[in-house]
């Protein structure tokens, strides 16, 4: 996968459109959208040339100029490195004349550009990052938080397991600040369904061994083992649950911030019977069905949420940009709020004044081998919540933009 990753990053990053600029074309003569994303470290599968070519898919789908200008896409890895993705965002606003960058997976290089794009007058479409804090203490009215966050994956899988009947619950926590958020996410919706947090272990990030807190889990008895981690510390989380039985007894694991593309390179026979939560899955009807088809016929791989969300807000970026006659930012996200989001990621979707997009969210468990009907058949959905009931009221933000606040 590692070698096909990279042999993709260099012919995507490497591909110039038939609609490129033109030879001393200035940048009000394009359209261009920056897909800025982790291409060589941990969450590569699950970002990286997938978020390329579904950007453009995007492009492809909605024709290859708006207001008669050539829409252009560019990339880069900004490494998993704050610092590095700020400095190619800087370069990208201020020298090559990008409208707008996307994915941004990673919180405080979400956090990062958003305010960048803030102070240079153009827009930051994030698809990658799960944070609340960029739609509340720290939103902006060039940003928006385009597929899921914390708050929403913590309803998603808490609530429809207590409402189940799962009433207790073991936290196995990664000591960083998403760690840390999930369960302040997560323990209200248990405690307010009548359950119980039994307990909690932490570990440090990156973390190759995992057994003394997957084994203090099953000896409590919980009915639901809560892996409030990420990356390689989910996995090996994952691997070592089923090692000692996790997944094939009584008690529920749920992965709290884990694709379909981590299932898939999990297996089936190691994972079978997690649960986690998806704000899109491949399989759910004719119409994803064939856009996956598509992804995978260039990437060999189906995509997750945060790939079909940089589908999604490319997407509604340009019927934004349509409307509005214009790709001034502030014109252009006044549009993007007042049109519906409909497309094969996001049907009957909102933008929010927070930037929080709106959308349904679904609990999907995974599949036994013996369930499955092809490489990729990996999910099956269990319950879904709209989404006014999986992300935070507009009433609880701490969002200035909300609360009128300069």
């Amino acid at each position: 996968m590692r070698a096909l990753r990279s042999a993709l990053l260099a012919g995507l990053i490497a591909f110039a459109p038939a609609t490129a600029r033109a030879e001393g074309a200035v940048s009000g003569d394009v359209v261009k959208i920056g897909v800025l994303a982790d291409m060589s470290t941990a969450m590569a599968d699950n970002y990286g040339t997938g978020s390329v070519t579904a950007a453009r898919l995007a492009v492809e789908d909605f024709g290859t100029t708006v207001l008669g200008k050539p829409i252009e896409i560019v990339a880069a890895d900004h490494q998993s490195k704050p610092d590095v993705a700020s400095s190619l965002a800087r370069r990208w606003y201020d020298v090559e004349g990008v409208d707008m960058i996307t994915d941004l997976d990673n919180s405080a290089i979400a956090l990062g550009v958003q305010a960048l794009a803030r102070e240079k007058g153009r827009l930051a479409l994030i698809t990658g990052s799960g944070s609340t804090v960029i739609t509340g203490a720290q939103c902006s009215p060039n940003g928006a938080l385009w597929v899921i966050d914390t708050y929403a994956l913590s309803r998603a899988i808490a609530k429809p397991l207590v409402e189940s009947g799962e009433k207790t619950w073991f936290n196995i926590v990664a000591d960083i600040t998403l760690g840390k958020s999930f369960v302040a996410d997560v323990t209200p919706v248990v405690t307010k369904g009548g359950g119980k947090v039994v307990g909690q272990v932490f570990h440090p990030l990156l973390s190759p061994d995992l057994s003394s807190q997957i084994l203090q889990a099953q000896a409590s008895g919980a009915g639901v083992i809560a892996l409030f981690n990420v990356g390689g510390d989910a996995i090996n989380a994952v691997k070592q649950a089923s090692e000692f039985g996790v997944l094939g007894g009584k008690q529920k694991l749920a992965g709290f911030y884990m694709t379909a593309v981590d299932v898939h390179a999990l297996g089936l026979q190691v994972a079978g019977g997690l649960y986690l939560a998806e704000a899109f899955y491949w399989d759910q009807d004719d119409a994803t069905r064939a856009f996956a088809k598509r992804f995978h016929d260039r990437q060999r791989a189906m995509p997750n949420s945060y790939q079909a969300g940089v589908y999604s807000a490319v997407t509604h970026y340009l019927k934004a940009v349509k409307a509005a006659g214009t790709d001034a930012a502030e014109a252009v996200m006044a549009k993007m709020r007042e049109i519906p989001i409909d497309d094969v990621m996001t049907r009957g979707g909102r933008l929010r004044p927070d930037g929080r997009v709106i959308r349904d969210v679904s609990l999907f468990r995974v599949k036994r081998p013996e369930e499955s009907k092809g490489e990729w058949d990996v999910m099956e959905r269990v319950a879904t919540l709209s989404g006014d009931d999986a992300f935070r009221p507009l009433a609880e933000s701490d969002c200035p933009l909300v609360k009128g606040k300069p």
